[in-house]
């Protein structure tokens, strides 16, 4: 398999068997590496990567970078898939395709405090390629990328365009704020309006505020529950 290339400033570290990039990019980020360190594991059944950061802003702002890397994900593969195919964004990190639950991304970061400037976030992306069953109509919420239409979509150039992608989107917010990531990725959130659970509670999902907490409203109340409530470890 062809190592994947990346743009400047960002460097590849390529994991293999049961190592989780996500993990270890947490690793690497605590032991003080550059920022735009990508680890990933390409699987023969699994697309597993991480992207490095280190935020100038603190926590609450930079959990940005988790809705701005899904919407990398659906401008990388809308860029590689067939055009019928459709990818919609969970608010807790889930990846839809075509409707379908179709891997994740993930977040961690040094610290939990919004207020705090971390010294490092790290977004990982799940993404299962072949299905686990024998018998996928048994889990039709369930699917994965090749069984959707998109098994001409090379694993390494999903990679690549997902990278570069998300660059794009990093200097769209870096030059124009979050407005645009917002905009973009309400174009392609799921489930907003209907009803939800989330870490345990029901209701319907408005929306989400400036710093993309979700809105969720429980009979007479709207309760705001912050993005960084997804955050994983410490």
């Amino acid at each position: 398999m062809t190592a994947p290339s990346f743009p400047p400033l960002f460097s590849g570290l390529a994991v293999e068997g049961q190592i989780d990039p996500f993990d270890k990019a947490c690793v690497e980020a605590a032991r003080g590496c550059d920022a735009g360190l990508v680890v990933y594991n390409l699987g023969a059944n699994t697309l597993q990567a991480a992207l490095v950061f280190a935020p100038d802003v603190v926590l609450a702002d930079a959990m940005a970078m988790m809705p701005l890397c899904g919407v990398g994900f659906q401008n990388a593969l809308g860029a590689l898939a067939p055009p019928e195919v459709a990818v919609h964004l969970d608010w807790a990190g889930g990846l839809r395709i075509n409707a379908a639950s179709c891997g994740r991304l993930r977040v961690a970061a040094s610290g939990r405090d919004p207020a705090a400037e971390p010294d490092w976030l790290v977004i990982g992306l799940e993404l299962p390629l072949w299905p686990t069953s024998d018998a996928p109509g048994e889990t039709p919420d369930q699917t994965a990328l090749y069984a959707e239409g998109c098994a001409e979509v090379d694993a390494v150039d999903l990679l690549e365009s997902w990278v570069k992608h998300t660059l794009v989107g990093i200097n769209t917010w870096q030059d124009e704020g979050v407005a645009p990531l917002h905009k973009e990725w309400r174009g392609i959130a799921h489930g907003i309006g209907e009803d939800v659970e989330i870490f345990g509670e029901t209701g319907t999902f408005l929306g989400v505020d400036e710093k993309f907490g979700m809105l969720l409203r429980r009979e007479d109340t709207t309760r705001l529950i912050p993005l960084t409530d997804v955050l994983e470890g410490s």
